[in-house]
């Protein structure tokens, strides 16, 4: 592992527990289990999703919402 750098971090007992026991499933050290976790988290970050939502603002112009009227007598009759 060149260039890892060596953190710590607080957990809680109940993530802690849950972490040990998807490691121990799949064969794995904690340390790589949350390697993993945080390599998926950085993949999607939040910032992406709000670039994305701007992005994508305004594609649906020509559509048209149903007026709050008709949302109420929906959740009615499904009711």
């Amino acid at each position: 592992m060149a260039g890892s750098l060596r953190t710590q971090i607080y957990l809680t007992a109940d993530q802690r527990r849950e972490l040990d026991a998807i490691s121990s499933r799949q064969g794995s050290s904690l340390a790589e289990l949350i390697r993993e976790a945080v390599d998926e988290y950085l993949e999607v970050r939040p910032g992406d999703l709000d670039d994305a939502l701007k992005a994508s603002f305004g594609a649906a112009r020509h559509a048209v919402a149903p007026a709050r009227s008709e949302w109420d007598r929906r959740k009615i009759a499904h009711h």
